[in-house]
């Protein structure tokens, strides 16, 4: 069974693989990325999160949120748009961090569903935020790169000790 990674991990610094083939393996790791993000209670998780560097992540929003359990594999973004809007983020693999980062409120995703079929969906507001953040993963970036400079200093402290621990595993 995967687990949560956590920073300072190397996996969460790379540009994830793209995945060319749904096999089995493939739908084993998005069945546990769902485990994991409902026993952490949140809304987006992406593979590198688990361990895995593979261009896919999870989604598990209500009807507001973008509609249930979604898989998005080797997504594409065909659209981001609108003024930069800032907002209150954090991240399962920066527990107790927090911080203000400023995404576009209104995007357009491309990805592989499960079985493989293409799809294209609109988001605006948290779910284009959350697809944002999470496609971030995707590319070896995290909330710390883009929240503002005062929250960084805020969540100086508590970044030093993860990367302390992280140090020692």
């Amino acid at each position: 069974m995967r687990h949560l990674v956590l920073h300072p991990s190397a996996v969460l610094r790379r540009r994830a693989d793209p995945v060319d083939t749904i096999d089995d393996g493939i739908v084993s790791l998005v069945e546990e990325m769902f485990q994991i993000l409902e026993a952490e209670q949140g809304l987006g998780l992406a593979a590198p999160q688990v361990g895995a560097s593979k261009r896919l992540f999870v989604t598990d929003g209500d009807e507001e949120h973008g509609g249930g359990k979604r898989v998005f594999i080797n997504p594409k973004f065909i659209l981001i748009d609108g003024l930069l809007e800032a907002s209150e983020e954090g991240c399962l693999s920066l527990p107790n961090i927090r911080g203000s980062v400023r995404r576009q409120p209104h995007v357009i995703v491309e990805a592989l569903d499960i079985d493989g079929k293409s799809f294209t969906l609109e988001g605006s507001a948290l779910m284009a935020r959350c697809w944002q953040h999470e496609m971030d993963h995707l590319d070896g970036v995290l909330i710390i790169d883009r929240m503002s400079v005062i929250d960084r200093i805020v969540n100086r402290k508590r970044l030093r000790a993860m990367e302390s621990a992280g140090e020692r595993d």
